[in-house]
């Protein structure tokens, strides 16, 4: 017979490895790219010691000149709080008591359940890849009538249906008291999302985010191309230049030549090489036309964790449902890392059990955890194109 000790057991055993390496290869090809290490872990915070520049004390000198003095690499520390990452399942007494004599049906239940799980972190992470950190998804930029079936944001690439949201004041700094909502459709064309509780003010300017995620989330590529942010990892980005990446603006239509003008300058101001290419669907179908207008054969990569991308000069051009519609980002993934305290870990009470009754509900839940931080060792070696003119 089927028990909450089978299944807690079949999560600690077979789910758990399976779950972590489909998180870790296959939920979005930047992620795939990015080392992930437990070191620089302090207590609750990363503090890691970073070089920039080039050791001083090498010149030419005269046969019995005075020799050049010692001049020691720079370092700087970066100091980052590690982000709590969850990831919650839910299944029903009457769903576990139905499947109880039959293993195939139970294997089945967690499947889905293990799928749902799976769908919904690979979601989340890659939007917080690309997100700055505030866990803010979009902006209201419209006024919109009482209880309107759908609200305008200035973009709805960060929505998807059935996800958990709150508003949040104007200024961006706490939620509204406004109760959650949870998303019923997205309108992606004209960046308009409907929820299950209709506006009950005008909310324009108002912002959206995550359920518990403001001002949670790991700091990602819109924390580290934000013009607006005078620092990051606790050092000033006017003292230290070299944390501000290469931006360029208003690009109109997208050419080789602007792509290897920003690789060019990546690798002769931070000495880092560009690997890997990421853009908005409508950049792709723009960058597809530029090479066919030369009547050039695209290639096509193979990624790891089963991704696809087109190729520049060998550098992988992947799309992103993540980046803005006008962007690309040309990276060097081997200036990052995802520090963790751990790899995914069920979250377990004191007894040891992963699965655990909902107080009041008759449901049982598990929770998937993970405490990391995402660190750009050289925010100078990646660039940014904007204002792309899509296809």
């Amino acid at each position: 017979m089927i028990t909450l000790e089978t299944a807690d057991k079949a999560l600690k055993t077979v789910y758990l490895g399976v779950v972590g390496n489909q998180l870790n290869v296959s939920a979005n090809p930047l992620l795939t790219k990015i080392k992930q290490t437990t070191s620089n872990i302090f207590g609750n915070e990363i503090r890691k010691a970073t070089s920039f520049g080039v050791s001083g004390g090498v010149s030419a000198g005269s046969e019995s000149g005075e020799l050049p003095g010692a001049y020691g690499k720079k370092y700087q520390q970066f100091v980052a709080t590690l982000k709590n990452l969850y990831g919650t399942i839910e299944i029903s007494d009457k769903a576990i008591r139905c499947s109880q004599n039959s293993a195939g049906a139970f294997v089945n239940l967690l499947n889905e359940e293990m799928e749902s799980l799976i769908k919904s972190s690979t979601f989340n992470l890659g939007r917080m890849l690309y997100g700055d950190g505030s866990g803010i998804l979009a902006t209201v930029n419209a006024s919109n009538e009482v209880d309107a079936e759908y609200l305008s944001v200035d973009s709805a690439r960060n929505f998807i249906e059935n996800l958990a949201c709150r508003y949040v004041t104007k200024a961006g700094s706490q939620y509204t008291a406004d109760e959650p909502i949870v998303v019923q459709h997205v309108d992606r064309a004209n960046n308009q999302v409907s929820f299950n509780i209709g506006p009950a003010m005008d909310y324009n300017g108002y912002k959206i985010a995550t359920l518990n995620g403001l001002k949670s989330e790991i700091t990602g590529l819109g924390k580290i191309f934000d013009s607006n942010a005078s620092s990051i990892y606790g050092l000033d980005k006017n003292m230290f230049k070299w944390l501000n990446p290469y931006v360029k603006t208003n690009v109109g239509a997208i050419s080789e030549t602007v792509m290897q003008t920003a690789i060019d300058e990546i690798e002769e101001v931070s000495g880092s090489e560009i690997d890997f290419i990421a853009c908005s669907a409508k950049v792709r179908r723009a960058y597809q036309e530029e090479i066919g207008s030369y009547k050039r054969n695209i290639d096509v990569m193979n990624l790891q964790g089963g991704f696809k991308a087109i190729s520049y000069n060998g550098i992988p051009v992947v799309t992103d449902r993540f980046v803005e519609d006008d962007a690309m980002y040309l990276l060097s993934t081997k200036d990052f890392e995802l520090c963790q305290l751990c790899d995914w870990q069920w979250l377990e009470g004191n007894d040891g059990k992963i699965i655990k009754q909902k107080d009041g509900y008759p449901v049982y839940t598990a929770t998937l955890v993970k405490y990391a931080e995402l660190l750009c060792n050289r925010p100078n070696a990646q660039a940014k194109l904007s204002g792309i003119i899509g296809a």
